[in-house]
């Protein structure tokens, strides 16, 4: 049963625990974790610029993480940084919007 998960994430074999995380695994864990989902709604629904700093805030998240999980969401075509003086405003790509819009819902959901 796990295999053919893992086939599908595409995740080969090879480690101590028997997996290697493929492209797909990592950018599926990212973003099916709390605080990340709840940064993509956050920035979502934001009325105002929002800055990593302020997302750390409303997400109960330190600031380096968050920059952290920003800069994969950015890889993955998620999340751009504009920048702003000293500060990068955040803003959701298309796609960005997409992934939110259906985490949001999923979360509705239940």
């Amino acid at each position: 049963m796990y295999y053919i998960a893992y086939k599908y994430l595409n995740i080969s074999y090879h480690n101590k625990k028997g997996f290697t995380m493929g492209r797909k695994e990592k950018v599926f864990n990212i973003f099916f974790r709390e605080k990340p989902a709840m940064m993509l709604v956050t920035l979502l629904n934001k009325t105002n610029d929002i800055y990593a700093s302020a997302l750390a805030k409303i997400v109960d998240c330190t600031y380096s993480h968050v920059v952290k999980i920003l800069q994969e969401m950015n890889k993955a075509g998620l999340v751009n940084f504009e920048k702003q003086g000293r500060l990068k405003v955040l803003s959701l790509t298309k796609k960005g919007e997409e992934v939110a819009k259906n985490i949001d819902n999923v979360r509705n959901l239940l």
